[in-house]
């Protein structure tokens, strides 16, 4: 299978990296490459994403959010 093939060429908009230490702890959001923010819950994503004009229908789709060091459950250290 060659990249033009593939399902996946291109990379999410959003990508939600692991969780930091902090009081409560928080994910930092990337959109489109940039830093949008941190998130403490899924509801700070959507509206980090609604800010830069994305509606986001679907958490758990790969080709729309990536979830680096856990999903969208995860927001404590392990």
């Amino acid at each position: 299978m060659t990249e033009i093939d593939s399902p996946h060429i291109g990379s999410p908009r959003i990508l939600v990296l692991g969780v930091q230490p902090g009081t409560p702890p928080f994910r930092i959001v990337e959109i489109d490459g940039q830093v949008a923010g941190a998130a403490r819950d899924v509801t700070d994503v959507l509206e980090a994403a609604a800010a830069f004009g994305i509606t986001v229908h679907d958490l758990d789709d790969p080709d729309v959010v990536r979830w680096v060091g856990g999903d969208k459950f995860t927001w404590t250290r392990r």
